[in-house]
């Protein structure tokens, strides 16, 4: 808590955001505590995390992936779950590989797996402006604004060994079910994947088979509901499927890999 914070300002906090709904009301009140730089500040960003804004958005920033990642308003915010995603690829780079972050928004996953695999050779893209503003906060370099793979270098193409594509993958019909915090103050572009949720991660599919090395992985977050037809894509694309899952995050990685070279 900011030393300008009295208790009464903190104790005024938490009751607004329990009144709010917010189920760790305490915590939420320590984090944007830390933020504020007194208590008028606070009542500010306590009027927006009460108004269903996300906390990371509220205060500017995400843990995540042993990182801090900045973020702005209106910037999809990092899923712990997608850690998995961040697991795998580190696993599979080497020093030097083309790890290219796709449907970047933040940046947070290419910066996690860079945080871990400094030698890496990163670029990211994203089609949202907002999104590239902010990935160029936390990776500085190498972010391009476009359509999938029209916004990267030519010079990639069949080059890249791990494709980080963590495209939306929520069905359209699906979004107002959402959480207000998503769905009011994230992205649909970021959120929605179509009718099935998988739109995006088959035009990512499509183009993968160009712009992967020989061995290089594709690697993109699905429900296990989906887990079957993404499957059956990558193999239709002439890509090796496998499945990766973690319980405790409660994730699943669906991977396509060219031939030659295994992952490890």
């Amino acid at each position: 808590m900011t030393a300008g914070i009295t208790a009464p300002a903190m104790a005024e906090a938490i009751m607004r955001l329990r009144a709010a709904g917010c189920v760790f009301a305490e915590d939420e009140a320590a984090v944007l505590g830390a933020a504020a730089a007194d208590g008028t500040e606070l009542a500010t960003l306590v009027d927006r995390r009460a108004l269903g804004e996300p906390l990371e958005q509220v205060v500017g920033y995400a843990d995540f992936g042993g990182v801090r990642v900045r973020l702005r308003p209106g910037v999809f915010v990092p899923r712990v779950r997608s850690e998995l995603l961040v697991r795998v690829a580190v696993e599979a780079a080497r020093p030097g590989d083309v790890v290219v972050d796709l449907c970047c928004g933040s940046g947070a996953l290419g910066m996690a797996v860079r945080h871990r695999q400094p030698a890496i050779d990163l670029y990211a893209a994203d089609v949202d402006p907002v999104a590239v503003a902010c990935a160029l906060d936390n990776l500085d370099t190498q972010v391009y604004q476009g359509n999938l793979f029209e916004a990267l270098p030519t010079e990639l193409r069949g080059r890249i060994a791990v494709l980080l594509a963590n495209v939306p993958y929520v069905a359209t019909r699906h979004i107002p079910l959402l959480p207000a915090e998503a769905r009011d103050h994230e992205p649909h572009t970021a959120l929605d994947g179509g009718s099935d949720g998988l739109d995006v991660f088959r035009a990512v599919l499509a183009g993968a088979v160009d712009w992967l090395a020989p061995g290089g992985i594709m690697l993109s977050e699905v429900t296990e509901t989906q887990a079957d037809a993404a499957a059956s894509a990558i193999r239709e694309a002439g890509l090796v499927a496998d499945l990766r899952s973690d319980e405790d995050l409660e994730a699943s990685v669906i991977l396509g890999r060219q031939i030659d070279r295994p992952v490890r």
